[in-house]
Protein backbone atom coordinates (compact mmCIF):
# COMPACT_ATOMS: atom_id res chain seq x y z
CA UNK A 1 0.00 0.00 0.00
CA UNK A 2 1.36 3.53 -0.90
CA UNK A 3 -0.71 6.51 0.26
CA UNK A 4 -0.73 9.68 1.54
CA UNK A 5 -0.76 9.47 5.25
CA UNK A 6 -2.44 11.54 8.47
CA UNK A 7 1.16 11.55 9.63
CA UNK A 8 1.83 15.03 9.21
CA UNK A 9 5.55 14.64 9.25
CA UNK A 10 5.72 12.49 6.48
CA UNK A 11 4.57 12.63 2.82
CA UNK A 12 2.96 9.27 2.37
CA UNK A 13 3.00 5.52 4.13
CA UNK A 14 4.28 2.49 2.10
CA UNK A 15 3.82 -1.22 3.31
CA UNK A 16 5.54 -3.60 1.45
CA UNK A 17 5.50 -6.04 4.14
CA UNK A 18 2.40 -5.67 6.66
CA UNK A 19 2.22 -7.59 9.87
CA UNK A 20 3.71 -7.79 13.19
CA UNK A 21 4.30 -9.92 16.07
CA UNK A 22 5.21 -7.71 19.13
CA UNK A 23 1.66 -7.90 20.44
CA UNK A 24 1.93 -3.94 21.88
CA UNK A 25 -1.23 -3.39 23.73
CA UNK A 26 -1.71 -0.01 22.32
CA UNK A 27 -1.13 -0.92 18.86
CA UNK A 28 -3.10 0.62 15.79
CA UNK A 29 -1.76 -1.14 13.30
CA UNK A 30 -3.13 -4.89 14.46
CA UNK A 31 -6.35 -2.99 15.46
CA UNK A 32 -6.64 -1.42 11.06
CA UNK A 33 -5.61 -5.42 10.24
CA UNK A 34 -7.85 -6.88 12.45
CA UNK A 35 -10.76 -5.22 10.82
CA UNK A 36 -10.22 -5.75 7.52
CA UNK A 37 -8.98 -9.30 7.81
CA UNK A 38 -9.41 -11.52 4.68
CA UNK A 39 -9.88 -8.29 2.52
CA UNK A 40 -7.46 -7.56 -0.48
CA UNK A 41 -5.60 -5.12 1.94
CA UNK A 42 -5.29 -8.04 4.80
CA UNK A 43 -5.79 -11.39 3.29
CA UNK A 44 -3.75 -12.87 6.47
CA UNK A 45 -5.03 -10.20 9.01
CA UNK A 46 -1.49 -8.70 11.14
CA UNK A 47 0.31 -11.51 10.42
CA UNK A 48 3.60 -10.91 8.33
CA UNK A 49 3.91 -10.71 4.92
CA UNK A 50 5.78 -9.49 2.35
CA UNK A 51 3.76 -7.66 -0.48
CA UNK A 52 5.95 -8.31 -3.44
CA UNK A 53 3.11 -6.34 -5.62
CA UNK A 54 4.14 -2.80 -3.72
CA UNK A 55 7.77 -3.12 -4.43
CA UNK A 56 7.36 -0.90 -7.70
CA UNK A 57 5.45 2.05 -5.73
CA UNK A 58 8.49 4.22 -4.47
CA UNK A 59 9.50 4.21 -8.42
CA UNK A 60 5.85 5.16 -9.92
CA UNK A 61 5.95 8.17 -7.49
CA UNK A 62 8.58 10.78 -9.53
CA UNK A 63 8.41 13.79 -7.51
CA UNK A 64 10.37 13.52 -4.23
CA UNK A 65 8.58 12.49 -0.95
CA UNK A 66 9.20 11.61 2.58
CA UNK A 67 8.28 8.01 2.70
CA UNK A 68 7.39 6.21 6.19
CA UNK A 69 7.99 2.47 5.24
CA UNK A 70 6.39 -0.31 6.76
CA UNK A 71 3.60 1.88 9.24
CA UNK A 72 2.01 -1.29 8.99
CA UNK A 73 4.84 -3.73 10.24
CA UNK A 74 8.21 -4.03 11.46
CA UNK A 75 10.44 -3.93 9.06
CA UNK A 76 13.31 -5.28 11.48
CA UNK A 77 11.18 -7.73 13.76
CA UNK A 78 13.87 -10.79 14.23
CA UNK A 79 10.81 -12.75 12.47
CA UNK A 80 11.18 -10.56 9.17
CA UNK A 81 13.37 -12.87 6.74
CA UNK A 82 16.67 -11.23 5.50
CA UNK A 83 15.44 -11.65 2.13
CA UNK A 84 12.18 -9.18 2.92
CA UNK A 85 14.12 -6.75 3.89
CA UNK A 86 16.88 -6.77 1.41
CA UNK A 87 13.71 -6.27 -1.82
CA UNK A 88 12.58 -3.60 0.72
CA UNK A 89 16.30 -1.61 0.61
CA UNK A 90 16.73 -2.14 -3.07
CA UNK A 91 13.55 -0.76 -3.74
CA UNK A 92 14.23 2.01 -1.70
CA UNK A 93 17.34 2.50 -4.11
CA UNK A 94 15.72 2.62 -7.58
CA UNK A 95 13.72 5.60 -6.42
CA UNK A 96 16.78 7.38 -4.90
CA UNK A 97 14.63 11.01 -5.15
CA UNK A 98 12.37 9.82 -2.09
CA UNK A 99 14.13 10.18 1.61
CA UNK A 100 12.87 7.19 3.88
CA UNK A 101 12.27 6.48 7.21
CA UNK A 102 12.71 3.65 8.92
CA UNK A 103 11.04 2.76 12.37
CA UNK A 104 11.65 -0.24 14.56
CA UNK A 105 11.02 -1.69 18.03
CA UNK A 106 14.12 -4.03 17.76
CA UNK A 107 17.14 -1.10 16.51
CA UNK A 108 19.82 -4.47 17.52
CA UNK A 109 18.96 -5.59 14.34
CA UNK A 110 20.06 -2.55 12.45
CA UNK A 111 23.57 -2.82 13.98
CA UNK A 112 23.79 -6.33 12.72
CA UNK A 113 22.31 -5.87 9.36
CA UNK A 114 24.88 -3.07 8.72
CA UNK A 115 27.54 -4.90 9.58
CA UNK A 116 26.28 -7.49 6.75
CA UNK A 117 26.37 -4.77 4.11
CA UNK A 118 22.93 -5.25 3.81
CA UNK A 119 22.02 -1.47 5.12
CA UNK A 120 23.63 1.30 3.60
CA UNK A 121 24.47 4.30 5.26
CA UNK A 122 22.97 6.81 2.71
CA UNK A 123 21.76 10.71 3.02
CA UNK A 124 17.91 10.23 2.04
CA UNK A 125 17.69 6.94 4.64
CA UNK A 126 16.55 7.17 8.36
CA UNK A 127 16.71 4.90 10.92
CA UNK A 128 14.60 5.18 13.69
CA UNK A 129 13.79 3.62 17.38
CA UNK A 130 10.64 3.53 19.25
CA UNK A 131 10.78 4.36 22.71
CA UNK A 132 8.27 3.96 25.33
CA UNK A 133 9.51 3.43 28.82
CA UNK A 134 13.11 3.63 30.42
CA UNK A 135 13.81 -0.01 29.35
CA UNK A 136 13.13 -0.18 25.83
CA UNK A 137 15.87 -1.19 23.95
CA UNK A 138 17.52 1.66 21.51
CA UNK A 139 20.54 2.46 20.22
CA UNK A 140 22.38 5.52 20.38
CA UNK A 141 23.75 4.87 16.61
CA UNK A 142 26.92 6.17 15.80
CA UNK A 143 27.01 4.00 12.51
CA UNK A 144 24.55 5.50 10.37
CA UNK A 145 24.52 9.52 9.52
CA UNK A 146 20.53 9.75 10.11
CA UNK A 147 19.12 8.06 12.67
CA UNK A 148 15.93 9.18 15.20
CA UNK A 149 13.66 8.67 18.10
CA UNK A 150 10.06 8.08 17.89
CA UNK A 151 8.92 8.38 21.52
CA UNK A 152 5.55 7.47 21.29
CA UNK A 153 3.71 6.62 23.37
CA UNK A 154 5.33 8.34 25.85
CA UNK A 155 4.29 5.73 28.52
CA UNK A 156 6.45 6.71 31.85
CA UNK A 157 10.01 9.12 32.44
CA UNK A 158 12.35 8.35 30.25
CA UNK A 159 15.25 9.08 32.95
CA UNK A 160 18.84 10.57 31.85
CA UNK A 161 19.56 9.41 28.67
CA UNK A 162 23.68 8.40 29.12
CA UNK A 163 25.05 9.48 25.92
CA UNK A 164 26.97 11.93 23.72
CA UNK A 165 25.57 10.53 20.24
CA UNK A 166 22.58 12.93 19.94
CA UNK A 167 19.78 11.41 17.55
CA UNK A 168 19.08 13.77 14.03
CA UNK A 169 15.75 14.35 15.35
CA UNK A 170 13.02 13.25 17.89
CA UNK A 171 9.30 12.39 17.40
CA UNK A 172 6.97 12.51 21.14
CA UNK A 173 3.38 11.63 21.17
CA UNK A 174 0.46 10.79 23.61
CA UNK A 175 -1.11 6.93 23.27
CA UNK A 176 -4.35 7.59 21.53
CA UNK A 177 -7.64 5.94 21.64
CA UNK A 178 -10.03 4.86 23.99
CA UNK A 179 -7.86 2.18 25.97
CA UNK A 180 -9.19 2.43 29.36
CA UNK A 181 -5.97 2.11 30.80
CA UNK A 182 -4.11 4.91 28.44
CA UNK A 183 -1.36 6.47 30.18
CA UNK A 184 -1.47 10.23 29.72
CA UNK A 185 2.04 11.24 29.60
CA UNK A 186 3.30 14.05 32.22
CA UNK A 187 4.49 17.78 30.74
CA UNK A 188 7.68 17.55 32.93
CA UNK A 189 8.31 13.71 31.36
CA UNK A 190 8.60 15.79 27.80
CA UNK A 191 10.21 18.80 29.01
CA UNK A 192 12.89 16.20 30.59
CA UNK A 193 13.25 15.17 27.13
CA UNK A 194 13.88 18.75 25.32
CA UNK A 195 16.16 19.46 27.53
CA UNK A 196 18.69 16.80 27.74
CA UNK A 197 18.53 16.92 23.34
CA UNK A 198 18.90 20.45 23.51
CA UNK A 199 19.50 21.30 19.86
CA UNK A 200 17.77 18.36 18.26
CA UNK A 201 14.69 18.96 16.36
CA UNK A 202 12.00 17.72 18.03
CA UNK A 203 8.56 17.09 16.55
CA UNK A 204 5.67 17.22 18.95
CA UNK A 205 2.71 15.62 18.17
CA UNK A 206 -1.01 17.02 18.41
CA UNK A 207 -1.91 14.10 20.85
CA UNK A 208 0.63 16.15 23.46
CA UNK A 209 -1.40 19.25 23.10
CA UNK A 210 -3.51 19.01 26.03
CA UNK A 211 -0.55 18.29 28.32
CA UNK A 212 2.29 20.78 26.58
CA UNK A 213 -0.22 23.68 25.71
CA UNK A 214 -0.28 25.22 21.99
CA UNK A 215 2.26 27.30 22.84
CA UNK A 216 4.87 25.24 23.98
CA UNK A 217 4.54 22.50 20.95
CA UNK A 218 7.32 22.23 18.33
CA UNK A 219 6.41 21.13 14.49
CA UNK A 220 10.56 20.53 13.39
CA UNK A 221 11.60 18.23 10.68
CA UNK A 222 14.78 17.39 8.94
CA UNK A 223 15.01 19.01 5.43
Amino acid sequence: MGKKTRLSMFDSTWNPVTGCLHGCEYCYARTIATRFNNTKAYPKGFEPMLREDRLDIPERWTKGRRIFVCSMADLFGEWVPDEWIIKVIDACKSAPQHTYFFLTKNPGRYERLKDAGILPDLPNFWFGSSVTKQHDEFVWFDKFSNWFLSIEPLLEDLGEFRSEHKPGWVIIGAETGNRKDKVVPEKAWVDSIVAQLSGVPIYMKESLIPIMGKNDMRAEIPS
